[in-house]
């Protein structure tokens, strides 16, 4: 069970979408490491418009935010009134290491965006996330975790609220805490040297012979998102088109659609919204709706 990158992109696209309207922002800077940087799109809007922050998948070891600029949605966003964002962060394998070093990128990246609503005409009481993959669990993490804005801090930016107003995740993992995939899809976990090495490398850690990786526990609750889903948590939009049965690849694995049956199952059970496609499980919401559907009903916008 190995998090890998499947994205091979170009970092040096132009910021242009499909109507080849360059972004109104372009490598803005969030923070202090290289790659704390988003793109923005403002909707053109008097008033201050919602957001959908883009997260781009790889594995937390490749990808970009480039990913979003060819997306169609990102056009129905705009002529719907709401402004769109696409961001990077440091990957896994980059200090402080491992997945948590990534998911509080995306965490300042929504705060500072938050504190600088004015400058970007955001409404920071509209802001949704979204991604692929590694993107999709990152706006999981966000959007199950409680309020992590710290205010006591003598930074203004950690001042402000993480709490979304909907979240959508297009192949997500359904948690981080690896160890639980086994009871998830159904498929005994064999720890080679490989996967132990890939666990830690995933939980920031350094690996050795003998490390007891299934012993931390902090570190795998820091980054079990399915247990911190409760009945406070914003509704969220899950897609997974990908095939059942016996996972033969690591991109089976970690991109299997029992991964978001475990996130319906999971909001069921809490009683938060959650609109499912799984389509090879046979999990199909029956409204029909897409995510930018969805977006726009939790923003009480209509197209």
């Amino acid at each position: 069970m190995i998090l890998q990158s499947s994205v091979n992109l170009s970092e040096n696209s132009e910021p242009v979408n499909l109507r080849g309207e360059r972004a109104t922002f372009v490598n803005e800077t969030y923070g202090e490491h290289p790659r704390n940087t988003f793109d923005l799109w403002r909707a053109a809007s008097v008033a201050p418009a919602p957001l959908v922050i883009y997260i781009h998948g790889g594995g937390f070891t490749g990808g970009d935010k480039s990913k979003y600029y060819g997306s169609e949605d990102l056009l129905r966003f705009l002529d719907a009134g709401v402004s769109v964002a696409t961001i990077n962060y440091r990957f896994m394998t980059e200090p402080p290491f491992g997945i948590l070093g990534s998911f509080n990128d995306a965490k300042r990246c929504l705060q500072y965006i938050r504190c600088h609503a004015q400058k970007f005409n955001i409404d920071k009481n509209r802001i949704a996330c979204s991604g692929g993959s590694a993107g999709a669990g990152t706006a999981l993490w966000l959007a199950f975790s409680d309020d992590m804005a710290d205010k006591q801090s003598s930074d203004p930016v950690l001042c402000e609220s993480t709490r979304l107003t909907c979240a959508g995740a297009f192949a997500t993992q359904s948690t981080y805490d690896i160890f639980q995939w086994e009871q998830i899809l159904g498929i005994p976990m064999t720890e080679t040297r490989e996967q132990l090495q890939t666990i830690a490398a995933a939980f920031g850690v350094p690996y050795h012979e003998n490390i007891d990786l299934y012993g931390m526990k902090e570190i795998r609750n820091s980054l079990d998102f399915l247990s911190r889903m409760d009945k406070n948590d914003p509704p969220v939009f899950v897609y997974n088109k990908n095939k059942n049965g016996f996972p033969a690849t690591e991109d089976e694995v970690n991109h299997h659609p029992l991964h978001a049956k475990a996130i319906q199952e999971k909001a069921i059970a809490v009683g938060i919204e959650a609109i499912v496609y799984a389509p090879e499980i046979g999990i199909v919401d029956p409204s029909g709706k897409d995510l930018v559907d969805f977006f726009l009903e939790k923003f009480a916008y209509n197209e």
